[in-house]
């Protein structure tokens, strides 16, 4: 991280350099991200079409939105887990496992919104 003594202005036009190294990163490195990022392109224009309120049109791409959002803090966590070191640890497992969940869980949320809207 270059300049982490910025100040205003400038710190929030770093944070936003960051944040696309980190999407770039993460779309380069990891798959179930693509993925989801393609679920999400096709999925869009039909919440538009589908949903009949702007809440519901909300509710079903939020739904998918908290799926991406949920799968870059996951791959942090691998991210960070790995560069700790490779070999089996059981608290490193474990971290791994709980991301996984909650990325399970980001997606069974979303299928059970857009089941309970569109049915």
């Amino acid at each position: 991280m270059a300049n982490q003594n910025a100040k205003g202005f400038k710190r929030l036009v770093n944070a936003c350099f960051f944040s696309v190294a980190g999407f770039k990163a993460t779309w380069e490195h990891e798959e179930a991200f693509r993925q989801e990022v393609t679920l999400f392109l096709i999925t869009t224009p039909l919440a538009i079409w589908l949903g009949e309120t702007n809440i519901e049109k909300l509710l079903l791409i939020g739904s998918l939105i908290l799926v991406l959002l949920v799968e870059l803090l996951n791959s942090a966590v691998e991210a960070v887990v790995d560069r700790v070191g490779f070999e089996h640890h059981e608290l490193s497992g474990r971290a791994k496992d709980i991301g996984s969940a909650a990325v399970m869980m980001s997606l069974a949320w979303a299928a059970v919104t857009w089941a309970l809207i569109l049915l």
